[in-house]
């Protein structure tokens, strides 16, 4: 898994951001939560299927994709996402980070 492959594309991390706050959602409904093309959401969702982050099934013609959390990296992805997107966490982060780092020296 190359998580900068991952974190590169805004739309992989909406794909990502979409199927935490709901369990699964059809591939319809996930174009549109991410607010982009189908072809578009299609080529990233293989990227990350092919990481094993994502998994998808058939319910008849209906393409159901879902967070795969068999995965132990998909939690370090989601929170990732998370202390990217909220920066107060990352300031605790980098506050954490500094005092460990100067304990150490």
């Amino acid at each position: 898994m190359n998580l900068n492959l991952i974190l590169r594309s805004t739309c992989r991390r909406k794909i990502l951001k979409a199927l935490s706050k709901k369990q699964e959602l059809c591939m319809m409904k996930l174009v549109r939560k991410v607010n982009s093309t189908y072809n578009e959401v299609d080529r990233n969702l293989h990227i990350l299927i092919s990481d094993g982050l994502v998994a998808q099934r058939y319910l008849g013609r209906k393409r159901i994709v879902h967070l795969n959390f068999e995965n132990k990296k998909t939690f370090v992805v989601l929170k990732i996402l998370d202390l990217l997107s909220n920066p107060t966490n990352l300031e605790q982060l980098e506050k954490k980070l500094e005092l460990i780092t100067n304990s150490s020296l």
